[in-house]
């Protein structure tokens, strides 16, 4: 595993700790497809109500490449959403209303914690 994939999955560790201490529970990890990967997969309980959400995972190393965030591109969200399309093929059980989440972290130095940033229910609005 390179550098990035590790950066990657030690960010996805640490969004899965700050997600679980906000309610959620982490059903599955880097869920694979042909589409892509789907970094977690949570359930939420909001008003009575179970919601899954897919939450998508971006960690930058200092800030030279901009915010995590702005590595969330349309490419990734077009194939995030086809990702989600076949988890829901191989689970037609399934019947929870669902959202996708963003979690954006960004390493500041050794000496300081990461910045952790949680997009709840996005939606992208691209023309």
């Amino acid at each position: 595993m390179g550098y990035k994939q590790e950066i990657g999955r030690w960010g996805e560790g640490i969004a899965a700790s700050f997600l679980k201490k906000k309610g959620y529970s982490i059903v599955d990890r880097n869920y694979y497809t042909r589409e892509g990967e789907i970094d977690l997969i949570a359930l939420l309980e909001e008003e009575g109500e179970i919601v899954l959400v897919f939450v998508e995972v971006k960690t930058r190393t200092g800030e030279r490449f901009g915010y995590p965030e702005e590595a969330f591109t349309r490419r990734k969200w077009d194939h995030l959403l086809r990702a989600i399309n076949l988890y829901f093929e191989g689970q037609p059980d399934i019947d929870h209303p669902w959202q996708i989440d963003l979690v954006a972290i960004q390493i500041l130095g050794n000496d300081r914690p990461p910045d952790i940033r949680h997009f709840e229910n996005i939606v992208m609005g691209y023309d």
